[in-house]
């Protein structure tokens, strides 16, 4: 059942309000009792504009800092680190809430009984009803969020005629400079801080014959059946003009009904949504439960397959909605910000929370999702070949852990575990690859490939050279500390195992994008390749596991939240069960060491874990890691639960669980590699493959029934499914099946 649905209100809690959005707009909707509220975000409302925040002290210190790791003098150099090679300013720009707007009945409901709430994912739609008590009347608020009218819409509405009072009033705390209204609209403007960006929120009310007007800060309709609030918002950042801007969309939406408005959204919306579907057995008698009881049924230890088809259905929706179109990418909340100077700035943290958040747009067929991604790669380009010359001395392009809205490059803190840290823009551009693999896209590539040359070029520049390997300095393994030998603690090294991982993916993209896209510099291509084979590979170390730095240390926190060293195992694929079964044995270790010592303590460590258990092919440690995620890290909405709230693990999560159906790189494809027994019989639908094939996918007892394949495009695929291989050709727009007797 793809709802989520619930029997009491928000009760102003915001961890409790239900999230809709088209990825430019968003809101948190309360769905109170007596009055309702939603928390508005736009996505280019960030605080500032851009700067060049890059050291100008970095690269005349860049050799001492080397020479100070190089001889084991760590403390120092991470001390001049401090000092050299943080931004400066330290901080990047931060995300910031829109604002609220609070709907009043003007009295007329009192007390409201048969109150519920409920966010249909199929249609997009938020829908709160409510009984008075005393009269029998229903009111009712169906709200969505369209994307080719850029407006949230409400609908509000009541079973007795004549019988709807509505008051509503914008809000932004201090935070804005005016407030205009005319008799059927209401404005907010200002500036957005910092010498930025301008920014207009405007409301308008479109009653049913009664009439509106405005009062101070508030709009007002009396005696009405049924109000249609539309409401939207623009900056500077894509308008010179907000305010013409937000005047021009409410007039628009202005002059469609309800009904148009509204099947406008669902051939919009559906049509992305309904490509891909997950079935598995459940008792359909919960289906009467709402989902936050359901939620704590799961935490009590009582299964609920139903409840994880649905958080899967709601991962693929929350990516739709703060993904999709000309939007910028989903951030660390996706869209949904309540605060002004949100956790983390509410940015791009690119050492592995933006890049999860697009991790199921591939597999769970949203491809389109991932563009707004690459959109702002090019906007960070240019930043990124500023920051690599002026810090570093280097060519290409460059980015370290964070980035914002205006595509900063420069180093975010002074956080020695992860400021200085040169791997963001590489890690991004292996999306580039990936993204081509999935949707034979070559007109794609194309665009992209020069922005993987970039990357691939910096580091030519940047690596240095010890005992004949070629290694990144300075370099850490995000988060974490280690302890050497002496007993000192120490983040600063060179060569991490993670470094060593990317920097291996990135070149061989660039070798296999190479010839696809006609490349012509035959000596790029043979420095990338020497380059790559020179690059350290991944060690095992005392305890059996994948080390995490080129030394054999152990770690300060053993249950660290980041396994970066296992960036090999997802998300790429160099550890394989099929391919280095020796590898994939420390994988193995090194996961159960973290958990052991409390790893999977945040939501999005939990789903990476779901996601590296899924490629060493155990469904039933997927399946426990899983539960662990709804029981501890997720909040009674389904968001993810860092804490506070994060997006990346909802959007990990749901990959993993399609990981756990399907994993496909260039080698081969396999069925059903992480299936556990308490998914014994189920189907799924939709589910994509390298190569623009698609899979729907029947299981029963545990064991294959059928598989579906569509291309395309011609071609052929190499298929595995418990342990046997199967080529199988296909043409375009041509079925083909396979069965378990016929595999």
């Amino acid at each position: 059942m793809n709802q989520l649905i619930y029997k009491t209100s928000a009760g102003g809690n915001w961890n409790k309000a239900l999230p809709v959005g088209n990825g430019c707009l968003g809101a948190m909707i309360y769905g109170e009792n007596t009055y309702e509220h939603f928390q508005l975000n736009e996505d280019s409302v960030w605080f500032g504009g851009p700067r060049n925040r890059n050291n100008k002290d970095a690269l005349s210190h860049l050799e001492e800092i080397r020479s100070l790791i190089l001889s084991g003098k760590i403390n120092k150099a991470e001390e001049m680190c401090k000092y050299a090679l943080s931004g400066t300013p330290q901080s990047e720009h931060t995300y910031q809430t829109l604002g609220d707007v609070y709907f009043d009945f003007c009295g007329r409901l009192k007390k409201g009984v048969n109150f519920s709430r409920t966010l249909d994912l199929e249609k997009a739609l938020h829908t709160t009803l409510t009984t008075e008590e005393g009269t029998g009347i229903t009111y009712r608020c169906d709200t969505f969020v369209s994307r080719k009218y850029n407006c949230i819409i409400a609908r509000f509405s009541s079973s007795v005629p004549d019988s709807l009072d509505l008051a509503a009033s914008l809000q932004r705390g201090s935070f804005y400079e005016t407030t205009e209204h005319t008799a059927d609209s209401l404005y907010i403007s200002g500036n957005l801080g910092g010498g930025g960006s301008d920014f207009c929120c405007g409301m308008r009310f479109v009653s049913d014959g009664s009439s509106t007007r405005g009062i101070g800060e508030h709009l007002l309709t009396e005696n009405a059946s049924e109000v249609l609030v539309l409401i939207t918002a623009a900056t500077t950042f894509r308008y010179s003009d907000p305010r013409a801007a937000v005047e021009s969309l409410l007039s628009v939406a202005a002059g469609r009904s309800y009904e148009e408005l509204y099947l406008d959204h669902l051939a919009e919306y559906q049509p992305y949504f309904s490509r891909m579907k997950l079935s598995l057995p459940y008792d359909t008698a919960l289906d009467s439960l709402s989902t936050d009881e359901r939620l704590r049924r799961i935490s009590a230890g009582s299964p609920d397959n139903g409840l994880i088809a649905t958080y899967f259905a709601f991962g693929r929706y929350l990516l739709l909605a703060s993904s999709r179109g000309d939007c910028l990418p989903a951030n660390l909340q996706g869209i949904w910000n309540r605060d002004m100077d949100a956790p983390w700035g509410s940015k791009y943290t690119i050492n592995i929370n933006t890049e999860m958040n697009y991790w199921p747009a591939n597999s769970c067929n949203l491809a389109e999702c991932q563009i707004p991604l690459f959109t702002h790669l090019m906007r960070m380009l240019p930043n990124g070949r500023q920051t690599a010359k002026e810090m570093y001395g280097c060519s290409g392009f460059v980015a370290h852990h964070n980035t914002d809205i205006w595509g900063d490059t420069a180093p975010q803190d002074i956080y020695i575990p992860a400021t200085y840290w040169v791997m963001g823009a590489a890690w991004l551009c292996t999306h580039i690859w990936r993204h081509y693999l999935y949707t034979n896209d070559l007109a794609f590539l194309k665009e992209f490939y020069p922005v993987l040359k970039e990357a691939v070029a910096f580091f030519f520049d940047f690596l240095i050279e010890v005992d004949g390997a070629l290694v990144t300095c300075p370099s850490v393994s995000p988060e974490n500390t280690y302890i050497m030998e002496s007993g000192m603690r120490g983040c600063l090294t060179y060569g991490s195992t993670m470094d060593n991982e990317i920097l291996h993916e990135l070149f061989r993209n660039l070798l296999s994008a190479a010839p696809l896209v006609g490349e012509t510099d035959t000596a790029f291509l043979e420095k990338a390749a020497a380059y790559d084979a020179r690059i350290p590979g991944l060690a095992i170390g005392k305890h059996g596991q994948i080390m995490e730095w080129q030394k054999d240390y152990d770690e300060a926190e053993p249950g660290h939240r980041h396994i970066s060293h296992l960036w090999a195992l997802h998300p790429a694929f160099q550890i394989t069960p099929d391919a280095t079964p020796e590898l994939c044995d420390a994988a193995k270790v090194t996961l159960e060491r973290r958990l052991a010592n409390g790893g999977g303590h945040t939501g999005w460590s939990r789903a990476w874990i779901i996601n590296m258990y899924a490629r060493l092919w155990n469904g039933e440690e997927c399946y426990k890691n899983l539960l662990a995620l709804l029981q501890k890290s997720t909040l009674e909405n389904l968001l993810d639960n860092h804490p506070p709230f994060q997006i990346d693990g909802n959007f990990g999560a749901t990959a993993g669980i399609a990981e756990m159906l399907l994993q496909s790189n260039e080698a081969r494809t396999v069925i059903l590699p992480a299936l556990p027994k308490e998914w014994n019989e189920g189907s799924v639908s939709g589910l994509c493959g390298v190569g623009a094939v698609t899979y729907d996918i029947t299981w029963k007892d545990g064991e294959l029934v059928k598989a579906t394949l569509r291309s395309k495009f011609d071609t052929t695929v190499t298929l595995v499914y418990r342990g046997v291989t199967r080529t199988v050709s296909l043409r375009s727009g041509i079925i083909a099946s396979l069965t378990k007797e016929t595999f």
